[in-house]
């Protein structure tokens, strides 16, 4: 994969069919293989991913149709190979929830990502307890459920700050011979108060 950051901003109003594509596990999954590990054939990631290569195929197809995935140089003549063509697909979330369907798609999605974190979990703790990683990983890796109370335009210039954050690390440590691949999940999800107890059935004996 190309080392330049490359980036890729979803309309619901012009994407629908793009986005709906995305909400596919196994087309999410293809994705973030070839992200995450850089071009690949139908079969390796049929291996990878215990599909069958005919399915992972098909889906390969899917993606290429709407932009996600394009062929890459190949090895031989014999198959083709395929590399995400973004780094990073994202969208607006306030298009999202305007937009007809779009409620759900973005639903759907975030839920794809919370299957993610899970395994991603699973594979953690497994390559800690193999060895494959070492016990300097243990002190900064993690989850945390902070609860701040922020603003709308705080909970923003939190998300820019992280991510320009992330890009500065990134690229300092891209050299360094002790990097490894770490998966970052981050949520700003705000919450309503919690309806005070006896409020709604009071409205309600109001509203009759």
């Amino acid at each position: 994969m190309d080392s330049e950051d490359r980036g890729r901003v979803l309309d619901p109003a012009q994407d629908g069919a793009a986005l709906k594509a995305l909400t596919h596990p196994l087309r999410l999954t293809l994705l973030g293989v070839l992200r995450q590990h850089g071009p690949a054939t139908a079969s390796e990631l049929a291996v990878r991913t215990g599909e069958s290569s005919a399915s992972t195929s098909y889906h390969l197809r899917v993606l290429a149709k709407y932009a996600f995935v394009a062929e890459a140089d190949h090895r031989d003549s014999r198959e083709r190979r395929w590399k995400s063509v973004h780094d990073v697909t994202s969208w607006s979330n306030e298009a999202m929830h305007a937009s007809p369907g779009g409620s759900v798609i973005l639903s759907v999605l975030r839920r794809r990502q919370i299957e993610h974190l899970q395994q991603s979990l699973d594979r953690h703790e497994a390559d800690l307890d193999s060895g494959r990683l070492g016990e300097e990983w243990q002190e900064s890796s993690g989850l945390s459920d902070m609860m701040p109370r922020l603003t709308p335009e705080s909970l923003a210039e939190l998300w820019e700050v992280f991510r320009a954050k992330t890009a500065e690390l990134t690229a300092r440590d891209a050299e360094d011979p002790r990097a490894e691949q770490v998966v970052l999940f981050t949520a700003g999800l705000p919450l309503a108060p919690e309806p005070v107890a006896g409020t709604d059935a009071a409205a309600a004996g109001d509203a009759s």
